[in-house]
């Protein structure tokens, strides 16, 4: 549903409002802002990663506009979990005000802290855990245990005189966890009878049916494809799936084997969920990567980043031969994760590259190494009927996923009317149990390119994709001031198109001649000038060559 961009009316007395800044149309950016009584709560705070058509870009992260003139407003952030999709953000946000108190369960505050100790920020921090009540600003906090691919998620429920809601986080309902730690479908029930008003819950899985799989189905299939392999095995996931890395551990201790840690992520998240007792190492399993080369093939596994085929991570740069391990015959390469929307083509590149090398390549449509962390629509529905709100708010998901998930409201009896298909933007007032949309803002992405945050634009982002798809051609002149009469040039040069530069030899006297057309008409001015060059080769251009480059006229005067 497309609703119209408008300013909306100021929030009635007694109200809540609740605005999603990220997360809704897309995986990434989780942000929803609830304000009550003039103050500020923000749960979530994360980054979306970039697509193949946002070139140049390293993260992109939720509008703050909405709020950078309402900082001292702020009472607080909970965290849900320390995913970057939920977390990643949080430095970009204390760069505006660093005394924000940043709320969360142990794990997720230390990987938080880790992150921003890079930034050179020290936060505020308030720990909580599960079944724990606080009082932030106007807002009564109560945090709820929920399982998900990561230790310690929490959902909170949001108590004010308007109304409670409740938001999920990312949550599956895996009755059997590693951890033993299961979503506490009691505390739902107990806030079903007490009544929620509005239900923020996780659409990801939303379009899946039945119910997820449980993580332990995931332990037998990595320990069996560990101990057929040959030579090295290289498993690639989250640096945050601490799950997923206790399994590895765990099934090449079984098999004689070593652990190394690869990429810088990977390393800083599992030495803090170590430290913090979330993840246990078998004794002498875990091995310093320099050392582990010493090692027999056969007797080592690493465990490294990139399932998402990112360019930079580890598996990227070994599929590129650009890392120190050069992976070949009989290694055995394992991605152990689902794949992000639109990271498809990049994960199969990766894919097609390790295979060309001569690595057997395990992933999850050929053999059971990963199962997703959010819950499936039978999953939703069972929450649905034990909760039973009176309003529901899908996010977490693209549009799709919203649509699946407000269906699976709608099927359990919850009005039409009463299931909110929103944008990032869309303004929710929540009063007395009901809800209204009290108007749509202009919510932006903001990228964050090399040092920069915000500067980059969708239209250098269409240069960018110009430049690399079309190619490149300027062309240099040198005018005669007072005449227009053409000294120099044109001098003509191309990048990243396949013909020599001989072939703009028959657009020359067309250049020529419009130009002397324009100085007949008494046009001197030399940006004029080369906005006549311009349109003159870019005709040319496209009717011969079939192409639209980027075309960069400097005509100068002398």
């Amino acid at each position: 549903m497309s609703i119209p961009i408008s300013v909306p009316a100021p929030l009635a007395e007694g109200a809540l409002r609740v605005i999603p800044l990220g997360g809704l149309g897309e995986i990434g950016r989780n942000m929803t802002t609830f304000e009550y009584d003039g103050k500020i709560l923000i749960v979530d705070c994360g980054v979306l990663f970039p697509e193949e058509h946002q070139p140049g870009v390293d993260l992109i992260l939720p509008d703050f506009e909405p709020i950078k003139d309402r900082l001292d407003d702020i009472v607080g952030v909970v965290l849900t979990h320390g995913h970057e999709d939920h977390i990643g953000a949080v430095p970009y946000l204390l760069r505006l005000k660093s005394d924000i108190p940043l709320i969360g369960s142990g794990l997720t505050l230390a990987l938080v802290e880790a992150k921003l100790k890079e930034h050179r920020i020290r936060p505020f921090t308030l720990t909580v855990k599960e079944c724990q009540e606080e009082k932030v600003g106007p807002f009564d906090l109560e945090f709820v245990a929920v399982n998900h691919s990561i230790p310690d998620a929490l959902a909170v429920a949001i108590r004010t005189p308007a109304g409670m809601a409740l938001a999920t986080g990312d949550f599956k309902m895996d009755q059997l966890p590693l951890d033993g730690r299961i979503t506490d479908l009691r505390a739902f029930s107990r806030l079903g009878e007490e009544g929620v008003d509005l239900f923020l819950v996780d659409s990801t899985n939303a379009d899946v049916p039945g119910f997820t799989p449980t993580e332990r189905s995931i332990g037998p299939v990595l320990d069996q494809v560990i101990a057929k392999a040959p030579r090295r095995v290289i498993v690639a996931s989250f640096s945050s799936h601490v799950h997923r890395v206790q399994q590895v551990l765990d099934a090449a201790h079984a098999n004689g084997r070593r652990v190394a840690l690869l990429g810088r992520s990977m390393v800083r998240n599992m030495t803090i969920a170590a430290d913090l007792g979330y993840l246990k190492v078998p004794e002498n399993v875990l091995i310093d990567y320099k050392k582990a080369r010493d090692l027999p093939d056969e007797k080592i596994v690493y465990m490294s980043t990139g399932s998402q085929g990112e360019p930079m991570a580890v598996l990227s740069r070994m599929a590129n031969l650009d890392h120190a391990i050069e992976v070949g015959e009989g290694d055995t390469v394992i991605l152990a994760s689902s794949l992000i929307p639109g990271n498809e083509n990049a994960v199969y590149r990766v894919i097609d590259g390790l295979t060309k090398l001569g690595a057997n390549v395990v992933h999850k449509a050929n053999a059971k190494v990963h199962v997703s962390g959010h819950a499936a629509a039978g999953e939703l529905l069972y929450c649905y009927n034990i909760l039973r709100p009176k309003n529901v708010l899908p996010v977490h998901g693209e549009y799709r996923h919203l649509v699946a998930n407000a269906k699976l409201a709608q099927d359990t009896g919850i009005p039409e009317a009463n299931t909110i298909l929103a944008s990032n933007g869309t303004i929710i007032d929540l009063k007395d149990g009901r809800t209204t949309i009290a108007g749509q803002l202009d919510i932006g992405f903001v990228y964050v390119d090399g040092s920069t945050v915000g500067e980059i634009t969708d239209a250098d982002l269409k240069d960018r994709r110009i430049l690399g798809e079309e190619g490149f051609v300027s062309i240099i002149i040198v005018v005669d001031a007072a005449t227009g009469r053409i000294i120099t040039g044109p001098e003509i040069h191309a990048r990243g198109i396949a013909e020599d530069d001989s072939v703009f030899d028959d657009v020359v006297p067309k250049i020529v001649a419009a130009l002397k057309e324009a100085s007949g008409n008494g046009v001197r001015d030399t940006h004029a000038l080369s906005q006549v060059v311009r349109r003159t080769i870019g005709r040319w251009v496209n009717q011969k060559l079939r192409r639209r480059p980027m075309i960069v006229p400097l005509v100068i005067e002398a």
